[in-house]
Parts: C-alpha cells; sequence; structure tokens
C-alpha cells in the first residue's frame, strides 16, 4: 500500500535536459535502450559485490535482465534483480545532477541532431534518454537488504513524484510509456535487434518476454566479452562494447585485448576514445579502468592501473590473482599491481605507437596530446617512448599544425648540426614571427613551434633526444653549429662596449645586461631570459595564479647592424637617446608576447618622438 507520497522538482539543469529530449527529433531515439540495459547491468554487478561482504543480499537468485513489453498498451519495461534505489539514491540519482555531467552536457549543445544527439550517455544522462520516445516514465524498485519498495514517476515536464510501495523483489523495474508515434519499440523483432546490437556483450542474460506469450526468450550472448577469444570477437562487437562501456556514442580509434598467463594471470581490454571528455583537465575527476576479479565486479574506476597522463584510456581489467575482497587500499598496496601498471602503460603506449603511424593520430593528438605531455614530466621509465610520440609545430611546415615529430625532425637535421633547436611562446601567431628565430631561418636551421602551456613543463623534463640536446632559443646563450664566421660574445660586446654601456646605463632598472645579438637580421632588438631565470611563460603563469616568482630581469640584445640602433649610437641628445633606448626595449617585449609594466610611459614616449619626428619633416 502506498505511502509518504511527494511531488518533487528536477533541478533547472535536468528541467532544461528533458525538454530538449522531448521536444528534440533525434536521428539516433534507439540508443535509450542500451542506456537502460547499461544501468540495470551495472545494478547487477553492483549487488554481486556488495554480496562478497554479505552473501545474503544475493540469495539464490541469478542476475539477469528482462525486457517486458505490451504491444496494446505501448509499454516497455527494462527489470534488473540488481541492487536496486532507496528513497533517497531514487531522489539522488533520477532528480538532480550530483553524479551526472547534465550542466555540462547542455553548455556542449549546438544545434545540430547527430552532433547532440551523441553525447547523451557520455555525460551521464543516459537515463533521461527514455523521454525521448515517452511521455510518462515509471521507476518501482528495491534496494537490497531492505523490505520497503519506493515508486518514481515523471512525465518529464518539470516534477516528479515519488512515494513507498510494497514491492517483493529486489531490483528495478523502468517502465517507459511510449509515445503514440513510438510504438515500434513495443514490437518484438525491432527490440530483439537493438538488443543483439547494443548489448549482446552483457556479461547477464537479456531476455525478451511478450505479453501474450508464456516463454521469454534469452536475446544475448550473456558471455563477457573481453573473456572471449580475440579471434571470435568481430570489429563491431568491440565498438559495441566500448559504448555500453563509456556511454560514448563516437567509435573509438583503437583498442587492444590481451590476456596475460603465467606468474600473473590477467584480461585486459583497453581503449583510445576519439574525443576527450569533458573533465579531461580536472585531474581529480574519477577516472580509471572498471575491475573484476575472476569476473567479479569490483569498481568502476580503478586508477591504479594506469599512470594520471593516461586518464583518457577506457576499458576492463580482470585479474585471476588478485584476492577478491581487494579494497582500495589495498591495491595500492598489492605487490603484483605495480607490475600490472607497468604493463598495461607499456601496452597503451605500443598502441599509440601503432596509431601513430596511420592516419588518425592527428584526430589523436588534436585531443589528448597535451594531457599525454603530462607524461614526458611524470613518467621517467617511459620517456623515451613518450618522446616519440609528441607532435609539434616548427617551421619547416610553417603552420600552426602540431604534425611534426622528434624523428622527424632528426631526420632533417643539417650536417654538423648536434641540437634540437625549440621556441617557446604563448601562441603560433607570436612564435612564427619572433625576432628569434632570425638567424636561424637565414640558416635554414628548423625550430620547434612551443604553444601550448604545458610546453615550459615539457622541455624541462625532455633534456635531449636521440643523443641531441635540446635548445632555447630564446635562452641567452644560443649555441649554432659552426661557420658563421661571427666573433664570440665576448669579443663583440668589446667592440661595441661604450654603447652597451650608455644603453644599460639607461635601461638598469628594467634589464640585467645588454649584449650585441648573435641571433638577429631584420629586428632591431629581442629579449633574452638567463640561463637559469625562468621563462617568460612560466613567470606569467605563476604570476597570474597569484604565486610568488623569484626576481629576474631579462637580457636585452641589440642588432648593431638595424637603421634604429645605428640611429641610436650616432644620438647625442642624452632626453633622446633615453627615449629611443626605452622604446627600443618596449618593442623588444612587445615582440616577445609580454606585456609592459607601465604601458602609459611607453604610449607618452611614442607620442613625444611622433611630434618630433614632425617637426622634424616641417623644418625639411
Amino acid at each position: 500500500m502506498a505511502d509518504n507520497k511527494e511531488t518533487l522538482g528536477f533541478q533547472t539543469e535536468v528541467r532544461q535536459l528533458l525538454k530538449l529530449m522531448i521536444h528534440s527529433l533525434y536521428s539516433n531515439k534507439e540508443i535509450f535502450l542500451r542506456e537502460l540495459i547499461s544501468n540495470a547491468s551495472d545494478a547487477a554487478d553492483k549487488l554481486r559485490f556488495e554480496a562478497l561482504a554479505d552473501p545474503a543480499l544475493l540469495g539464490e537468485d541469478e542476475l539477469a535482465i528482462r525486457i517486458e513489453l505490451d504491444k496494446d498498451k505501448r509499454l516497455l519495461s527494462v527489470v534488473d534483480n540488481g541492487i536496486g534505489m532507496s528513497r533517497d539514491e531514487l531522489i539522488d540519482n533520477l532528480g538532480t545532477i550530483a553524479r551526472s555531467g547534465t550542466a555540462e552536457f547542455l553548455a556542449q549543445m549546438t544545434g545540430d541532431q547527430q552532433h547532440d544527439a551523441q553525447l547523451i550517455g557520455q555525460f551521464g544522462v543516459g537515463f533521461y534518454s527514455a523521454f525521448i520516445v515517452a511521455d510518462k516514465v515509471t521507476v518501482e524498485t528495491l534496494r537490497a537488504g531492505t523490505d520497503q519498495g519506493v515508486r518514481w514517476e515523471s512525465d518529464g515536464q518539470g516534477e516528479f513524484t515519488i512515494e513507498s510501495t510494497d514491492r517483493a523483489d529486489r531490483g528495478t523495474r523502468v517502465t517507459l510509456h511510449l509515445r503514440d508515434d513510438e510504438g515500434e519499440f513495443s514490437e518484438p523483432f525491432r527490440v530483439e535487434a537493438l538488443i543483439r546490437k547494443y548489448s549482446d556483450h552483457i556479461g547477464f542474460p537479456v531476455t525478451l518476454h511478450t505479453e501474450g506469450e508464456e516463454d521469454d526468450k534469452i536475446v544475448n550472448s550473456a558471455t563477457a566479452l573481453w573473456t572471449r577469444s580475440r579471434s571470435d570477437v568481430s570489429e563491431d562487437e568491440y565498438k559495441e562494447f566500448y559504448k555500453y562501456l563509456t556511454h560514448d556514442f563516437a567509435d573509438p580509434l583503437t583498442w587492444s585485448h590481451n590476456r596475460v598467463e603465467g606468474k600473473r594471470e590477467y584480461t585486459s581490454l583497453l581503449y583510445i576514445p576519439a574525443a576527450a571528455p569533458f573533465d579531461l583537465w580536472n585531474r581529480e575527476a574519477p577516472r580509471g579502468l572498471k575491475l573484476y576479479v575472476q569476473r567479479v565486479f569490483i569498481m568502476d574506476d580503478a586508477e591504479q592501473f594506469l599512470p594520471l597522463y593516461l586518464r583518457f584510456v577506457k576499458g576492463v581489467v580482470d585479474s585471476s590473482d588478485l584476492p577478491l575482497n581487494v579494497s582500495r587500499e589495498m591495491l595500492q598496496q598489492n605487490p603484483d599491481l605495480t607490475a600490472m601498471r607497468g604493463a598495461l602503460t607499456k601496452r597503451v603506449l605500443d598502441m599509440l605507437g601503432k596509431l601513430a603511424n596511420g592516419d588518425d593520430y592527428g584526430a589523436f593528438w588534436n585531443e589528448f596530446g597535451q594531457v599525454l605531455k603530462e607524461g614526458v614530466v611524470e613518467d621517467f621509465a617511459n620517456r623515451d617512448k613518450l618522446a616519440g610520440l609528441l607532435r609539434f609545430a616548427s617551421t619547416h611546415a610553417g603552420t600552426d599544425t602540431q604534425d611534426q615529430s622528434l624523428d622527424d625532425y632528426v631526420g632533417r637535421m643539417q650536417d654538423g648540426q648536434d641540437k634540437i633547436y625549440y621556441i617557446v611562446a604563448d601562441s603560433f601567431a607570436t612564435a612564427i614571427a619572433s625576432p628569434h628565430l632570425e638567424q636561424l631561418r637565414k640558416r635554414d636551421l628548423e625550430v620547434l613551434l612551443l604553444t601550448d602551456r604545458i610546453d615550459p613543463w615539457l622541455v624541462d623534463g625532455l633534456a635531449e633526444f636521440d643523443g641531441k640536446q635540446l635548445v632555447d632559443i630564446g635562452r641567452t646563450a644560443l649555441d649554432l653549429p659552426d661557420g658563421d664566421g661571427a666573433l664570440s660574445q665576448d669579443a663583440m660586446n668589446d667592440e661595441h662596449k661604450p654603447l652597451l654601456k650608455k644603453i644599460k646605463g639607461v635601461l638598469r632598472e628594467r634589464v640585467e645586461a645588454v649584449n650585441v645579438s648573435r641571433r638577429l637580421v631584420d629586428s632591431p632588438a629581442c629579449v633574452v631570459s638567463g640561463e637559469h631565470d625562468l621563462s617568460p611563460q612560466v613567470r606569467r603563469m605563476l604570476e597570474a595564479s597569484g604565486q610568488e616568482v623569484p626576481e629576474s630581469k631579462p637580457i636585452l640584445e641589440i642588432n648593431v647592424d638595424h637603421p634604429l640602433v645605428a640611429r641610436l649610437s650616432g644620438e647625442t641628445d642624452e632626453q633622446r637617446f633615453d627615449e629611443l633606448s626605452n622604446i627600443v626595449l618596449d618593442h623588444a617585449l612587445l615582440a616577445e608576447g609580454s606585456q609592459l609594466d607601465n604601458p602609459a610611459a611607453y604610449v607618452h614616449r611614442m607620442n613625444r618622438l611622433l611630434l618630433d619626428l614632425g617637426s622634424t619633416d616641417e623644418q625639411a
């Protein structure tokens, strides 16, 4: 007998989502069944896990999923005998976005029906996809170990009701009251085809019952896909299992299915997604592989099997060795885990190595390249493998596409060149136009253009590749291959010592030193960092985050062959010399991408200079 009936409102974000579901005509409406069966499978997995500690929860029942159809009433029900939900869990899971990414899902909407439909499930909103085909959804559930059932119902218009109800069997029944024009989803042949297409790999029997018929029909193979031989699994089956596992709609880029035997026995099925999840940059977000021990589900996000920089990898690992009562703390301390983690990491990197030889690697790099760069800093053991997977823009291609590998660079090195040159900048436009490139461009020396936020840390962790040192051309000591015929830095400075000393006297509060440049051709000046100073990009990021950074001043390099510097050298008016010296430094800082400490002062200097030039022209 029902009691405690309440009418509650959905959160605003859920209300928006339901409106979208109801009033949009998606081209792939059938995905709702995949999502509901997936939820039922998760409920069965969770019951089996809790039964490890309390076997009475499981009882003698075989875990299974039943699809019930009533064509005359246009009803479709998904029934499981899994863990079930309590009243609070029902409100939390179906009325709020506490565990879903609904807000992020809505932010990703574009109005393109096919694109938008692909987002369903990826953001944890799979249950709500029921409202694509139903004008009312009823959920009846009883949590294992309790004796009070709960009934939830909504037409998706902004509210739902919840009440206690008498229910004898644990588990959950989700009943869809199909819309008038969605009767096809109460047709047995149509539903059976969808189950075979999307849910054949579910590790529990999925049966189909049609009103008026006595016998149920087992539709799926009910065998966990990863336990089957690779030769017995088709490409389509691998893809559909990935979609079940991740709630993603798009196919994965690649996957690896492997069984390890011997001292440690386990099976892994690892996938590389085609697109980054919305929370990729949240390093605290749940991540990891789905862990089974002897086919018993243990946890959804076993993060201990892969390093953080591979957090985009999805998949399953099923171990025969880990104890069945394994916990997160035990996993962290289990000696076998270290060996498994190393082997699985190597397998993922091997997958990426094979992917790098094909046409799909560019798409992978655009989605996950910056995350993979974290590994160069964090994973010393695999640094060489990771270095081979890196991709950069470079002056060789002259575009902002990051498609040049370090192997490509080394293969194009000039005779006598033993260093890999790079520049770090805030954007491609700043990097490609940097005055630091001028001498190298003149000598046809290729330079890697690093513009990602993580790149300053990347090059700190990657000192060399293939025996070639990586050299920042924005640092003071730029060592170019022999043959330029130039004097040493000290000799060049001695030759122009009076000018350098005079400029340094004017700019003493703003620069550490003034040198004659060996890297400039067309520009009058540039600024460089000391060998042990923070790069300008790192300094700006740390300052923007409110962190204290050690004080340091840039080094100004001047091109003594440039007409502006020649004008400066011949200037006898002390005030004009001061103005021009500061303007030369200001322009060098702007070309590097830095913000001026006193933009107003720069504007005043430029205004005075322009007025002086105007007066000179009038007198002439």
